[in-house]
């Protein structure tokens, strides 16, 4: 019998991340998913990041802490969901409560005198969103590809965040220029619900296609996944391996919140609207940046130069940026370290990172990752708010100073990546085994 010749798109998906030819509409289902969920994101972020140069950073802080206690109760639930309801329906669930409260802020909006209270009750929710959905979206793609496909085809899948989110910057630089940008709310919502069949046809495709029945903890374990719902905390804090995720996500964190409240300041004086638009169209660069990084390189990064180096990368580049920052303290340098660090969280690290969780069980992928990726990321968020606002308001130090100290973070931070690469090459080793 004759072998069937490769299309055109398969060559260059196979050139691109050795992708076989069963593997393609997975992967570009998969890739689309995420594409409009962070573009739905990124039609919201920029609205929420507008709305915190009103406030201190005092006031900031607390926003986090809220965000923080939100986010734990969120996963508590999301833990009690998973022991209870039937997986095929807990995805597509989620995403269908979000849509249904974005378009319960957007009537808040029209209803509402003083707006100071659903500003920041939207504030903190966004933040909850920003990590929940694409948690659960990361855990549904650790349960449909197998942990080799995940070496070779994560990086590409990512790339489809990317690419929503450019095109969801580009709609809010667009609609807020109008100097309107309550709308964008229901454009967001109406966008998470098209995720809805999409995600249908992923589960459809993981066993018609991928064949990868396999990847579940077992067939009894398929519609139903038992245990107690706060099994996830209790796996977290006894494995040395989830702790080691949890503390490079810490630290990236740590990063995150000084350069994001030195850009929260620096933007007080512009508009709301205007606002909006520099956030948007920050991220629209950055993701433009990344988009080729993450389609043609870190799946190849990963599977040639081994996951410890590719998760080590962006935490050296971002030391060597904070040297460069403590010699020469300007605002362009605080973009610049905001771009460097966000494009190479989601062209690399995040990416490198969800390999990670394909080396556990799928009960720890569905109620330890979210611990992982929303308590621990928040609780870091909440520390390094206070932490930030305590050297700047209460030590008055200057932009070079706290650059010395994010320094030291940031190697510590590569040194974990470090560690967490070779933990996963031992248990990868011993699976096949």
């Amino acid at each position: 019998m004759q072998e069937t010749k490769p299309s055109f798109l398969q060559r260059l998906l196979r050139k691109a991340c050795d992708m076989e030819p069963t593997e393609v509409r997975a992967t570009l289902a998969s890739f689309t998913l995420v594409l409009v969920l962070m573009g739905s994101y990124y039609i919201l972020r920029p609205v929420r990041d507008a709305m915190a140069s009103d406030w201190t950073d005092a006031e900031v802080s607390w926003l986090w802490t809220f965000t923080f206690f939100f986010s734990a109760i969120a996963v508590s639930l999301y833990g009690a969901a998973v022991a209870r309801f039937n997986v095929r329906k807990l995805v597509p669930g989620i995403y269908g409560f979000f849509a249904l409260s974005f378009v319960g802020f957007y009537l808040s909006t029209q209803i509402l005198q003083d707006r100071t209270l659903g500003d920041k009750s939207f504030y903190v929710w966004v933040s909850v969103f920003s990590l929940f959905h694409i948690s659960v979206f990361w855990t549904f793609m650790a349960d449909t590809f197998s942990q080799p496909q995940s070496t070779r085809l994560f990086g590409f899948i990512g790339a489809g965040a990317s690419v929503g989110a450019i095109a969801g910057p580009a709609m809010a630089t667009l609609l807020a220029g109008q100097g309107n940008t309550d709308p964008l709310l229901l454009i967001a919502s109406i966008t998470i619900v098209a995720t809805l069949p999409l995600i249908v046809w992923v589960q459809r495709l993981k066993l018609s296609e991928l064949n990868n029945q396999s990847v579940s903890a077992g067939q009894e374990d398929f519609d139903y996944i038992g245990g107690n719902p706060l099994s996830g905390f209790a796996e977290f804090l006894k494995s040395p391996y989830l702790l080691g995720i949890g503390l490079f996500i810490f630290l990236y964190t740590s990063i995150g919140s000084f350069v994001y409240f030195e850009l929260k300041n620096l933007m007080a004086d512009y508009s709301r609207a205007e606002r909006t638009q520099i956030w948007a169209s920050m991220d629209l660069v950055v993701n433009v940046l990344t988009l080729g990084i993450a389609m043609f390189a870190t799946g190849k990064m990963a599977s040639r130069l081994g996951l410890s180096f590719t998760l080590a990368s962006v935490p050296m580049m971002i030391a060597l940026g904070m040297i460069m920052l403590m010699a020469a303290p300007a605002v362009a340098t605080v973009v610049a370290l905001q771009v460097a660090r966000r494009a190479g969280n989601y062209a690399i690290s995040r990416p490198a990172r969800e390999m990670l969780f394909t080396a556990v069980d799928r009960e720890t992928r569905f109620k330890a990752k979210p611990v992982i990726d929303i308590v621990v990321y928040r609780g870091g968020d909440m520390l390094n708010a206070w932490g930030f606002t305590a050297l700047t308001q209460g030590l008055g130090l200057g932009i070079a100073a706290t650059a010395g100290v994010g320094a030291v973070i940031a190697l510590l931070w590569a040194a974990t990546g470090m560690a967490l690469g070779r933990s996963f090459a031992t248990r990868y080793v011993t699976a096949d085994n």
